[in-house]
C-alpha cells in the first residue's frame, strides 16, 4: 500500500448496519467516511426528479458523471446536498433505495462513480461503506469487513426505523424487498455482492451497535490501524 492512505472497507447488504457502523468507526478513528451507497442512491434520485428512465445505461451514466452532490459532516450524522438541496432524508425512502439497486445493476453507472468514489481515499485513513468496496473499489484495503444479518433481522430493523419516523409500513412487504434486493445485488453481472476473498464476515443478527463496533476495532488494533496498536 506504500504511502497511499489507509482503507477499512465495510460491505454486505442493506440493513446489516454499514452505515451507523460505519460513521461510528470513522468517528473512533478520526478518519474520512464514504458512504457509496448514497451516491447510488443520489443518482437514482436525480434520475427520478430528471425523467431519466432507469434502464437508461447511457442516460443515467451521464447524470451520475454530472451529479451535483456535497456532502457536509454536520452534528454526526451529516446532510447530503444534491444541487444545492439537503435530500438526506429523500434518500433513504423505500422508492430511490429500490431504484439505486436497478442503477447499481448498470456497468455505466458504476464505471462512472468508481473515480470519484476512489477520490474519499485520502490521509489521515477512509472507512468506505458499500456493497462492493472490498471486491472492486479499494482492492488493496488492509482491512475488508462484510457484515450481514437475516433478511428477517433487516427487515425487523428497517420497519422500527420507519415506525420511529412516523411512517406506516408492511413487515412483510419489506421483507419481500429486502429479499428481491438481495437477490438483485448478488446475481447482477458486475460487482455482485460477494464478500472479498480476504474479509472477515462478521454477522450482526443478534449483536448490538457498541458490540460490532468494539469487534471491529479489535481488527483493526490487530492490523496495526488504529493509535492503540
Amino acid at each position: 500500500m506504500s504511502d497511499r492512505a489507509a482503507v477499512v472497507t465495510i460491505d454486505g447488504p442493506g440493513g446489516a448496519g454499514k452505515g451507523t457502523i460505519s460513521r461510528l468507526v470513522a468517528e473512533r478513528l478520526g478518519w474520512h467516511l464514504l458512504d457509496s451507497g448514497a451516491l447510488y442512491r443520489l443518482t437514482a434520485l436525480a434520475a427520478l426528479r430528471h425523467g431519466v428512465a432507469l434502464d437508461d445505461a447511457a442516460g443515467l451514466a451521464r447524470v451520475a458523471v454530472e451529479l451535483d452532490v456535497v456532502f457536509l459532516a454536520e452534528g454526526g450524522e451529516g446532510r447530503v446536498l444534491l444541487e444545492g438541496q439537503d435530500v438526506g432524508g429523500d434518500i433513504r425512502t423505500e422508492q430511490v433505495g429500490d431504484a439505486a439497486s436497478r442503477v447499481a445493476a448498470l456497468p455505466e453507472v458504476r464505471t462512472a462513480l468508481l473515480q470519484r468514489q476512489q477520490t474519499f481515499r485520502q490521509p489521515p485513513g477512509l472507512v468506505a461503506d458499500g456493497r462492493d468496496m472490498g471486491t472492486v473499489v479499494f482492492q488493496d484495503a488492509p482491512l475488508k469487513i462484510f457484515l450481514t444479518a437475516s433478511a428477517e433481522e433487516r427487515a425487523q430493523r428497517r420497519h422500527r426505523q420507519l415506525r420511529e419516523a412516523g411512517v406506516d409500513a408492511n413487515l412483510s412487504s419489506l421483507l419481500k424487498e429486502i429479499q428481491a434486493r438481495d437477490a438483485r445485488d448478488m446475481q447482477r453481472s458486475v460487482a455482485p455482492l460477494v464478500p472479498a476473498d480476504d474479509a472477515v464476515t462478521l454477522d450482526t443478527t443478534r449483536l448490538t451497535i457498541p458490540e460490532v463496533v468494539e469487534r471491529l476495532m479489535a481488527l483493526l488494533a490487530r492490523e496495526g490501524l488504529t493509535s492503540d496498536a
